[in-house]
């Protein structure tokens, strides 16, 4: 079992910045990808952004050019600088990470609690 701990998310002006982590601890082998996704009310969670451990990376269009993910391997931990938020961007982001346990094992799949970034004036 591997658990996801979210951090730094919070209410901030249009035009702000806010950067949130994700730190997974637990039994694992290794992290393959790890992401970052959110859903707003009355729609269904999108990919916001991802990246292999290779750091091959993959944003949604709406976020291009001002978003960016990043990792530390080593501490098993991922970020997400958000810059130039907008009121769309208002929403619950949640973590996301494929692992291994083992070697021999299949991929596993688990996902943050989620927290809240609200970008109002």
């Amino acid at each position: 079992q591997v658990q996801l701990v979210e951090s730094g998310g919070g209410l901030v002006q249009p035009g702000g910045s806010l950067r949130l982590s994700c730190a997974a601890s637990g039994s694992i082998f290794s992290i393959y990808e790890m992401g970052w996704y959110r859903q707003s009310p009355g729609k269904q969670r999108e990919l916001v952004a991802t990246m292999t451990v290779s750091g091959r990376t993959n944003y949604t269009d709406s976020v291009k050019g001002r978003f960016t993910i990043s990792r530390d391997n080593a501490k098993n931990t991922v970020y997400l600088q958000m810059d130039g938020l907008k009121p769309e961007d208002t929403a619950v982001y949640y973590c996301n990470v494929e692992y291994l346990t083992s070697p021999i094992r299949p991929a596993r799949y688990s996902w943050g609690q989620g927290t809240q970034v609200t970008v109002s004036s």
